[in-house]
């Protein structure tokens, strides 16, 4: 019998509670598109059809089939799929040459937060990044001679109002911005961000970033050098 597993939205980090979808294979068994131990959940930001099928082979007969991907739709509006590790939710190798991975920082405050995102951004390539707890009036909790960034380690999304604060900010220094949240973005975060092309990212409580739109993706794959 298929049993239901827990999956924390990457965007909100709401938990829910999924069953596997079942479908009938040729022979009339059933196939559970099962989720390996490895499975990391992603939003789906660019659909195709490849991506949204994956082979199965029926533990009756031993025939491969193809099935749609395990995914659902999330109430914050993002649509979560459930596939093995994926590129965009763990620390990548930088375009030419490999980075080490990454080493989490556990999360208990939002000093640790702060923390956080300053190792990840030393950890993508930006040096001398510095941290600023309390927030200061600026609204930059994260310094570096070529990046500003945003940590918001309140319980609420993120919103457009703070990603364009951080925005501005890094057309004042130069610098790259980069923006950290807890609580995920809210739909008008997300948009004005992908309109700036500014790299998303949300922590979860193991200290592990993951980026939430293409400008985060871009950043884990090519790192400082290329940002």
């Amino acid at each position: 019998m298929t049993k239901s597993v827990s999956v924390r939205c990457p965007s909100c980090r709401r938990e829910h509670r999924y069953l596997p979808p079942q479908y009938p294979c040729a022979c009339g068994a059933p196939v559970t598109v099962s989720l390996p131990p490895t499975s990391s959940p992603v939003s789906v930001r660019h659909r195709s059809w490849a991506d949204a099928w994956t082979e199965v082979a029926c533990q009756v007969c031993g025939r491969n089939g193809q099935w749609p991907q395990a995914e659902f739709e999330c109430p914050c509006g993002v649509t979560v799929r459930l596939g093995p590790g994926d590129a965009r939710t763990r620390p990548a190798a930088a375009e030419g040459g490999e980075r080490p991975p990454f080493r989490p920082l556990t999360i208990r405050t939002g000093h640790d937060a702060v923390a956080c995102a300053a190792q990840f951004l030393r950890w993508l390539g930006f040096p001398g990044v510095r941290t600023a707890v309390p927030r200061p009036p600026s609204g930059v909790d994260l310094h570096g001679p070529s990046v500003v960034g945003l940590v918001n380690a309140a319980t609420e999304p993120t919103g457009a109002e703070d990603v364009e604060t951080i925005w501005l900010h890094a057309l004042v220094e130069p610098a790259v911005a980069v923006a950290f949240s807890l609580a995920g973005y809210d739909r008008g975060a997300r948009a004005r961000a992908d309109e700036l092309r500014l790299p998303l990212f949300v922590l979860d409580l193991t200290g592990t970033p993951q980026p939430v739109n293409e400008a985060a993706d871009v950043l884990m794959r090519r790192g400082a050098e290329e940002a």
